[in-house]
């Protein structure tokens, strides 16, 4: 295979983007159905709809935890397939591919056992009371046993996108989610099964995404398939190392979702139940806006890890200003409607005015610093798919110290609600400083560590 087999070489930059992170992007509005439903059915199990999507809430950072160790093979092997793709090293990017895949499934089975032995430990160190504890462990039990799919599904649609196939990991994902809203009403209400049923949908709805990205990647449609190599440690390690940025950064995620909970069970007295659950709706919201800027961002990792590999660097620099120039337009539209319509989002959930002014509120305030999402996403998300995760990681955890001092700093001094004010703080500060890096040092990184002496590439 030469580099001018690949689109990801020749094809012109500024379309080669729209094609990649539009799919992605659209990908990832669809996953977002997978929360979004079960918690808008959830919310209307009469009596008892708002202590059960505070159970749910409380589950959150189970998923999230899951999803960063997707991330950490899926946005560890899918950039350095990419590289190896770029410098014409196919055999190199299929030992990749395999020891990933390896690596899912060794890793489902290590985080199945444990989640499951010490799920109460694990609930009530979120938040979970006693009043949803029924609500919460039945959801946890039920998800938490369908581990393997979501390892699956999540890290291998990342790897598939790495090979410029966003439209087949789109696919994918819109067959889950469609599995998801058909089945949830069935489960929850036919067969009352509550908030079990909601968790159950989405087990299935995610092995099948599984099952359809697997039929992918082992027929001869895929760039780089899966196939039978021996298990490479030296790999493995690799992968590893590369996508420890990318999952430390979701992991860290779990932690800011975790500490709001804490905080708001903490100061939040007789209200706190209900302050949960409006979080809950809350994150839902950001998720909207979240999931498909990570779409965008990943989606195009595979431009910038391509040309990184082929020593290109007038074409990464490029198609790094196309990917903010996206962001931004994406991010624009997401705050106008945060700000307009966050209310009637609310009522997707539940009837209670109290509750819908309160959610509304939290929307309102969490998403004040959106736009400075716009740089922060694809300068990590851009370095990480070069290979370059040190730069990535060091500016996430900037944007996520500042949320985590505010998180316990605010509540004490200005109330439990005040700590909505924390992911704004960190989006502002956070976008200041990757703004300078990737103005400053994104240029002098890209040459230096792309190419040396005669345009000879230094593969990460």
């Amino acid at each position: 295979m030469t580099q001018t087999d690949s689109p990801l070489g020749t094809a012109p930059v500024g379309k080669l983007v729209l094609q990649l992170a539009i799919p992605a992007m659209l990908a990832q509005f669809v996953n977002i159905l997978y929360s979004v439903v079960d918690r808008m059915y959830v919310g209307h199990i009469a009596g008892a709809g708002d202590a059960a999507l505070a159970g749910v809430g409380v589950c959150a950072p189970v998923v999230t935890m899951i999803t960063a160790i997707g991330a950490l093979i899926g946005f560890g092997g899918g950039p350095l397939m990419s590289i190896r793709m770029g410098r014409r090293d196919m055999d190199g990017a299929r030992q990749i591919i395999t020891n990933s895949f390896y690596l899912l499934l060794a890793l489902s089975v290590l985080a199945t056992v444990p989640l499951l032995i010490f799920k109460r430990q694990i609930l009530f160190a979120f938040g979970c009371s006693e009043v949803l504890w029924d609500y919460a462990q039945a959801y946890f039990t039920t998800y938490v046993s369908g581990t393997v799919f979501a390892l699956l599904s999540y890290g291998l649609n990342q790897i598939t996108m790495s090979q410029g196939f966003s439209g087949t990991a789109m696919r994918s994902v819109m067959l889950g989610a469609a599995v998801n809203i058909a089945l949830d009403p069935v489960f929850i209400f036919a067969l009352h099964m509550g908030v079990r049923g909601a968790a159950l949908a989405t087990v299935l709805s995610q092995a099948c995404s599984t099952v359809y990205i697997l039929r992918f990647l082992f027929s001869g449609r895929a760039a780089v398939r899966i196939t039978r190599q021996s298990v490479n440690f030296g790999w493995m390690r690799r992968i590893v190392q590369v996508g420890l940025s990318p999952a430390l950064i979701i992991a860290l995620d779990n932690v800011l979702l975790i500490s709001i909970n804490v905080m708001l069970r903490k100061y939040g007295g007789a209200d706190s139940d209900m302050l949960i659950a409006c979080a809950a709706i809350m994150q839902s919201f950001m998720l909207v806006i979240t999931m498909p800027l990570g779409g965008i961002t990943a989606g195009t990792q595979s431009i910038l890890g391509y040309n990184y590999g082929a020593c290109d660097e007038k074409r990464v620099m490029k198609a790094f200003r196309c990917i903010v120039l996206l962001c931004l337009v994406f991010c624009g539209i997401m705050f106008l409607l945060a700000q307009t319509v966050s209310g009637a989002f609310v009522k997707i959930f539940t009837k209670d005015p109290a509750y819908i002014d309160m959610a509304a509120y939290m929307i309102r305030t969490y998403s004040l610093g959106v736009l400075g999402l716009t740089i922060q996403y694809p300068f990590v998300d851009g370095m990480t798919g070069m290979g370059l995760v040190k730069w990535g990681l060091t500016f996430s955890m900037i944007r996520k110290g500042i949320f985590l001092v505010s998180v316990f700093v605010l509540p004490p001094i200005f109330g439990a609600t005040a700590v909505m004010f924390s992911e704004p703080l960190s989006d502002v500060v956070g976008a200041v400083c990757s703004g300078c890096a990737a103005i400053f040092i994104l240029p002098k990184l890209v040459r230096k560590q792309c190419c040396k002496q005669s345009e000879e590439c230094v593969l990460p």
